[in-house]
């Protein structure tokens, strides 16, 4: 069995609570590195997983003998930078969400990728969780007959951060460096989800705005959408909802029924059909990265296939570019 011994790019919170300790619990996988520009982040994230080796500069991580995969977990603005980077050293690379911070830094790394013959996985984790695959499989065996309309509602009132100013916003409200507010930074997922679901998304349009005045970034977008078979979808994000508006609900809209189920909180599903309403439990695992990780330890193993690939990413960016207007 080929040993997959992995160095981080970036050592933030998604690897401390989410994706991090996966890459140690899949046989035949262990972290190696871990790379932080601070060499205090990258010493302290070491000492505390128990990491042989830290370093401050991704080159020089990169260049390992020792690693054979790269993990980035760094704002969207430098992943394509590193990915490429690391597939012309002929090392698979794992990339946090979204791909890049823009639909034609996508379009570099799928091309590096295919002329390097190096894969790029993207941490779409979603498609593969326990509660996301119950909804597809309602979707998929007809529970609510054919489906007719897509609806994505999200909304969320400011968090404390998005009252600074400059340099101390989250680089989440930096367009710069995440490719533009919070829709760039989880939109992503929903948008990913609906496109495993139904296809591609081939025509995208939308209306953004600044509504709260809180900093430069879009905070409220409407969008419309369809996906390849036809199908119509709408949704509408606010970031500077007041509580009583707080939202995370996409609606599935069949002609014999209705699903219902939120992205980030996992909410029970709900499923209206004429036999009535049902609320339907699904718990995820524990490091909810796993499954998706797991899966693409055993491709680059040999022993399976993973389709959660940067060709099979780019769609969502497309589509975002098109919502906030980038084309």
């Amino acid at each position: 069995m080929k040993i997959l011994k992995w160095g981080f790019i970036g050592c933030g919170e998604v690897t401390e609570t989410k994706s991090g300790p996966a890459f140690s619990e899949v046989e035949g996988s262990l972290v190696e590195a871990v790379m932080s520009r601070s060499e205090d982040k990258a010493r302290g994230y070491a000492e505390r997983h128990r990491i042989a080796k830290w370093y401050t500069d991704a080159q020089e991580l990169i260049d390992d003998p020792d690693v054979n995969a790269i993990y980035i977990a760094t704002p969207p603005s430098s992943h394509a930078t590193f990915a490429i980077m690391a597939m012309r050293a002929g090392k698979p690379v794992y990339v946090e969400k979204p791909l890049a911070a823009n639909y034609e830094d996508c379009a570099r790394v799928n091309r590096v990728s295919a002329q390097t013959g190096v894969p790029c996985f993207v941490a779409y984790y979603r498609r593969y969780l326990p509660y996301f695959q119950k909804v597809k499989s309602l979707i998929d065996d007809k529970v609510i007959g054919e489906v007719i309309n897509v609806q994505v509602r999200f909304a969320v009132p400011p968090r404390d951060l998005d009252y600074g100013q400059g340099d101390h916003l989250p680089w989440r409200l930096q367009p710069d460096i995440a490719g533009g507010g919070y829709f760039y930074d989880l939109a992503p997922h929903q948008l990913d989800m609906l496109q495993h679901f139904f296809g591609v998304i081939t025509e995208a349009n939308g209306i953004c705005a600044n509504r709260g005045g809180l900093y430069k970034a879009e905070d409220s977008v409407s969008a419309c959408f369809r996906f390849e078979s036809g199908l119509p979808g709408s949704g509408s994000w606010c970031f500077v909802a007041h509580e009583s508006a707080k939202e995370d609900r996409i609606e599935v809209i069949g002609n014999r029924g209705q699903v219902s189920f939120s992205v980030f909180n996992y909410d029970p599903i709900v499923l209206h059909t004429s036999a009535g309403m049902e609320s339907i439990t699904v718990p995820n695992p524990p490091y909810v990265q796993y499954p998706l990780i797991k899966n693409v330890i055993e491709h680059l193993q040999g022993v399976g296939v993973c389709t959660c690939t940067s060709v099979s990413a780019t769609p969502v960016n497309w589509v975002m570019d098109q919502i906030l207007g980038k084309f």
